[in-house]
């Protein structure tokens, strides 16, 4: 009996929290731009940090919002930089 009661205190504790931890990250739910991802996919995705930026996705970021250029990446294949200005010139054109 003497484990009986701390076990499902520690139970009843752990759902509470979980039940609360659901709820908190519905509230803040942050949506993020998908066109971020997108421009990830098109990065060669080493995140080396090459460019300036932590990773591929700071990069992504910085090229949505004008910051740097895609030949700033410094492993991206050649021909690969087409197609991402492509990408960001009808995401700016749309915008």
């Amino acid at each position: 009996m003497d484990i009986i009661l701390p076990a499902i205190v520690l139970a009843v504790l752990g759902f509470v929290m979980g039940l609360l931890i659901n709820y908190v990250a519905k509230v803040f739910y942050v949506e993020e731009d998908p066109s971020i991802e997108e421009v990830v996919e098109l990065l060669p995705k080493y995140n080396c940090g090459a460019c300036g930026h932590p990773g591929c996705k700071e990069m992504a970021i910085a090229l949505l919002n004008k910051e740097n250029k895609p030949a700033d990446c410094k492993p991206i294949r050649k021909e690969q930089i087409p197609v991402i200005q492509e990408y960001l010139d009808n995401y700016f054109k749309n915008k």
